[in-house]
């Protein structure tokens, strides 16, 4: 008979409720020192029968588990690739002309300088006209 029970202690207990029951009755109605009934001598067996099945669990419990074989991943093939067409080679572009580089300090000044020089001579031109 299968036990379907994670624990067998729900169910010795229950036997021993029902084997105490019984022994109670049979000492109050044939005395206690008389030999077990049958009743008795049924929920003795099957409580002996419960406490092994639950020490054979107990035991089973501590060896050790047979652990999982890891599956082992295959290699996948690579898939061959079609040959690709050469690149042409494309001619070099002229460089770009710089949009204009900054002026330095000095150039700035000396080109103000011109300019100032420029105005006063324009100016003197057209004052003696």
């Amino acid at each position: 008979m299968p036990i379907r029970t994670a624990s067998l202690t729900h169910q010795i207990k229950k036997n021993g409720v029902r084997l105490h029951l019984a022994m109670a009755i049979h000492a109050r109605s044939q005395g206690a020192d008389q030999p077990a009934s049958e009743q008795e001598k049924a929920l003795l067996e099957e409580r002996r029968l419960l406490k092994e099945a639950r020490a054979q669990r107990q035991a089973r419990a501590r060896l050790p588990r047979q652990k999982a074989a890891r599956p082992v991943k295959e290699a996948k093939l690579p898939k061959p690739k079609a040959p690709k067409a050469p690149k042409v080679a494309k001619e070099p572009k002229e460089a770009k002309a710089t949009k204009g580089t900054k002026p330095s300090r000095a150039d700035k000044v000396a080109k103000k300088a011109e300019n100032l020089d420029a105005a006063k001579k324009a100016a003197k031109k057209s004052a003696k006209t």
